[in-house]
């Protein structure tokens, strides 16, 4: 099973120790899962949405990583407020990548990193789009009833919540 060490390992190469020997156990976990985060984090490219009902908004997450990342999913909320079937106005959000058990089998594996969150998150705004199991139903239920004033209730929260 991969572990932060030993994918930090592999990308450091013959970089040497990268902690000391009288360090902890806990200190170097949060000590690697530090390191791979700013890896990770400096690889992003999380410019969203690109296209459909929400182009144009910008919409803010609140990522909070545990110490046990990566063998369990970062938590993510929405901090903006939005109209959407997946996403809560108060901010929580459905996707299946955020689960550390997911029936479909595309839940949360140590393999997944936040590039992984990023994308899922902009899938959420264009492919993902899911009305048919939402977790906001009275927005899902919006879309179903009348597709045209959906799309306005969208754009009025994004002029107002997401500029």
């Amino acid at each position: 099973m991969l572990t932060l060490a030993s994918k930090l390992k592999r990308d450091d190469g013959l970089k040497g120790s990268r902690t000391s020997a009288t360090a902890s156990d806990s200190t170097r976990r949060v000590s690697v899962r530090d390191r791979l985060l700013v890896k990770e984090v400096a690889e992003l490219e999380a410019n969203l949405p690109y296209e459909g009902y929400y182009q144009g908004g910008k919409f803010q997450f609140e990522t909070e990583v545990p110490d046990a990342y990566n063998m369990v999913p970062p938590k993510v909320k929405c901090l903006t407020r939005i109209w959407h079937p997946n996403i809560t106005e108060t901010g929580d959000i459905c996707l299946s990548l955020l689960r550390e058990h997911s029936i479909d089998g595309t839940g949360w594996a140590p393999t997944r990193t936040l590039k992984d969150v990023v994308w899922g998150l902009n899938s959420l705004f264009t492919d993902l789009l899911n009305f048919d199991d939402p977790l906001n139903i009275e927005a899902a239920e919006h879309h179903l009833r009348d597709k045209e004033d959906f799309r306005n209730k969208v754009e009025d929260y994004i002029k107002r919540y997401a500029r």
